[in-house]
């Protein structure tokens, strides 16, 4: 299995059988890839993810096998010969097609042909060395066969369904296929006006091979949704004339029953069968590439930079409506809320603004978080007309997600006399002071950082987005005294029931000291506490190894290098040239080597450092609606979602922008995410305006 594995993912063997060791005996991937790095080669935790998934396809592979083992073997048609193909089989494909013959069918022509006995006719015919093929078709007539063509036709569907469940020919057929299938799609005509989003693929043909996964995914919803109607298509004479020489031995009446048996199995059978395989497999594919990206954004949405503990003012923005308007404390408590109609139709802008004043200051507000959805730009420029001084940072946040949060089991865990309104807001004004935090709260498919999401594969799309934040939490740490049951239940090792019984622990005995404290919580035993204290970090501990990523493992080793130079930890943190004499040669051990022991001289020199940054504001341009822009127009804005194909911008209207992949550097870009990030801050030209279809292309190029 491990060489398996490795020789898909080529890596060296000995790196897989260790990960898929570790991964067995319980540790998690952020673990392995932060603390294990001597064991793994220094592997990433994407490729560690690879290996798991990879680990996970052969476990159900070799079920699989076992599956089709015993169906063949209550069948009474399992031979050594076929025994040893499926046992030696590595590829999931050529298992399918070794069990194609006995795989339990609906009953089918060829099926209701053997029932009329025309199994014998057919096996002669295949021989095609019988002359007097007439004359033998007459000894077949019964009641049910009453004419010679009813008796070749049904020895026909015979020969048909054998060619269909030959290895050799579907192999023969699958080859064409993956050299020349083109993917066509038409419109349906009563539903052209509906389909107009769908314009592009009106009537559109492409080498399969060729076409975009983007493109893929948007034909087969197009296609789901009824608008068109798509096939796979390869030249259907090659496609017979393939497949002749496998089967046609002769030319005489038996060899011409051969070849409309080839004819009629190509169109009924095989054509079909290899269209799905072929339409399947580019999915499975494009659904991977969507994934990936929408992992991607995700990765970088939930790394935004943080405001930190600050007192804010949170708005949730409406015109009818009002805005609701919320007060949190450094730590994100709510404390008082209020609604506000500062705009049409009601507009009470004097009463708006003695309210927001008051609250400024009674809750000595250092921040104000305004949602950027319905009447965002316009509450954003109310709030900065009134403010006293320019000391209070005014900014948009991105709403996404929101309103699922403020109806979840969660929000009404935590604010069950509340309004859905308030909660939302609430939910905006905690994103300001630490996204992560927040948005962990929030299905991770309901936050609008990808496309497609509800077109590909579910279960691999929510296992990769959990992977995600799995990852991000660990990646930036969490601090245990201060973290919510949500935040926690993602660190390595501790999951739903830990992050409990943590939380409940935190209010019976007030904040850890230490993190040999945890070791105290109900449930959370050495394998646990191995897995999650480096990526728990507790500020207020007399020992500052506990505000970094270094583990408890290592801290002996860290006082050991301290002492070899003849100083001390806190010596070792606060200078540079400390730590640039510690001879890290000489304490390499077997499971300690240059990786683990440079990763710590990192962390030593940023104690509890957040490595998101801090919060920066963002001024978009005085304009309120697409009719204001202008070709050329250089305009600033915020990439919000990023594509494949290109990267969408918001510019602080209700259109996004949308910038090319080929528009987005002055060289040629392979990754869009190698050049840009999600809420990164751009100026854009405006390249076309199409007013029709509301859509606004930008161009960063220089």
């Amino acid at each position: 299995m491990y060489r398996i594995i490795a020789s898909q993912l080529n890596l060296p063997s000995h790196q897989v059988r260790n990960v898929v060791n570790l991964l067995e005996a319980g540790s998690t991937i952020p673990f392995i890839a932060r603390y294990r790095k001597e064991a793994t080669g220094n592997l990433d935790e994407q490729v560690i993810e690879k290996i798991q998934g990879a680990l996970k396809r052969q476990i159900e592979f070799k079920k699989r096998k076992a599956y089709v083992i015993e169906v063949i073997k209550e069948q009474d048609k399992l031979t050594n010969e076929l025994l040893l193909a499926i046992e030696k089989c590595t590829d999931p494909q050529e298992l399918e097609d070794l069990y194609l013959p006995y795989k339990y069918k609906r009953k089918t022509k060829a099926e209701a042909a053997r029932q009329m006995g025309l199994e014998p006719l057919a096996n002669t015919i295949l021989l095609q060395k019988e002359k007097q093929l007439n004359n033998l078709a007459k000894t077949f007539l019964t009641d049910k066969v009453r004419t010679t063509n009813d008796a070749l036709e049904g020895a026909r569907y015979i020969i048909a369904e054998r060619i269909n469940e030959d290895s050799k020919t579907r192999n023969q057929l699958r080859r064409l296929f993956k050299e020349e299938a083109l993917i066509t799609s038409k419109v349906k005509k009563k539903t052209k006006e509906e389909a107009n989003k769908y314009k592009d693929y009106f009537d559109y043909s492409s080498k399969l091979d060729k076409t975009p996964g983007h493109r893929l995914l948007a034909i087969y919803r197009a296609e789901n949704e009824s608008f068109l109607t798509v096939d796979l298509k390869v030249d259907e004479l090659n496609a017979v004339n393939l497949l002749k020489p496998l089967w046609l031995s002769g030319y005489n009446d038996c060899s011409y029953q051969v070849k409309l048996a080839i004819e009629d199995c190509y169109k009924r059978l095989l054509k079909p069968s290899i269209s799905n395989e072929f339409r399947k497999h580019v999915k499975q594919i494009a659904d991977k590439e969507a994934i990936a990206v929408f992992a991607e954004n995700l990765r970088q949405l939930l790394l935004e930079a943080p405001l930190g503990q600050r007192k804010i003012l949170g708005l949730d923005p409406g015109f009818r409506s009002g805005c609701k308007v919320i007060c949190l404390d450094q730590q994100g408590s709510f404390k008082e809320n209020d609604t506000i109609y500062p705009h049409q139709p009601q507009q009470r802008l004097d009463e708006a603004k003695k309210i927001i004043l008051a609250l400024i200051e009674k809750h000595k507000i250092e921040a104000i978080a305004i949602g950027n959805g319905t009447a965002g730009r316009e509450t954003e420029s109310f709030i900065k007309g009134i403010l006293p001084d320019n000391n209070i940072e005014v900014f948009l946040i991105s709403e996404a997600g929101a309103s699922i949060y403020s109806a979840s089991p969660i929000a009404r865990k935590e604010f069950p006399q509340l309004d859905l309104t308030v909660r939302g807001a609430i939910s905006i004004g905690r994103r300001l002071q630490d996204p992560l935090a927040e948005l962990v709260k929030i299905d991770a498919k309901s936050i609008g950082v990808g496309q497609y999401q509800h077109d590909v594969d579910q279960e691999e799309l929510k296992e990769s987005l959990e992977n995600t934040v799995v990852s991000v939490v660990n990646t930036v740490g969490v601090q245990v005294n201060t973290a919510s049951e949500h935040l926690l239940k993602f660190v390595s090792g501790i999951g739903p029931k830990l992050a409990e019984n943590i939380i409940a622990y935190r209010k019976q005995n007030g904040n850890f000291k230490r993190r040999n404290e945890l070791k105290k919580v109900k449930g959370l035993g050495d394998k646990a506490f191995e897995q999650c204290a480096g990526f728990l970090r507790i500020a207020e501990s007399k020992n500052i190894l506990d505000n970094t990523a270094v583990h408890p493992e290592r801290y002996k080793l860290v006082e050991a290098m301290a002492k070899k130079i003849q100083s001390n930890v806190q010596e070792l943190i606060d200078s540079e040239a400390v730590r640039a004499s510690l001879p890290l040669s000489e304490f390499i051990e077997e499971n300690t080597g240059l990786h683990t022991l440079k990763d710590i001289v990192k962390e030593l020199a940023k104690p509890g450092l957040d490595p998101r940054g801090e919060a920066q504001t963002f001024n978009f341009a005085p304009i309120q609606s697409m009719a204001e822009l202008k070709e050329g127009m250089l305009i600033p804005g915020i990439i919000n979602n990023i594509a494949k194909f290109g990267a969408f911008v918001n510019i602080g209207i209700k259109e996004n922008g949308l910038v090319h992949i080929s528009q987005v550097a002055d060289k040629f870009v392979d990754d869009i995410h190698s050049v840009l990030k999600v809420n990164q801050k751009v100026n854009a030209k405006v390249l076309g305006l199409d007013f029709e279809r509301k859509r606004i292309q930008l161009s960063l190029k220089k």
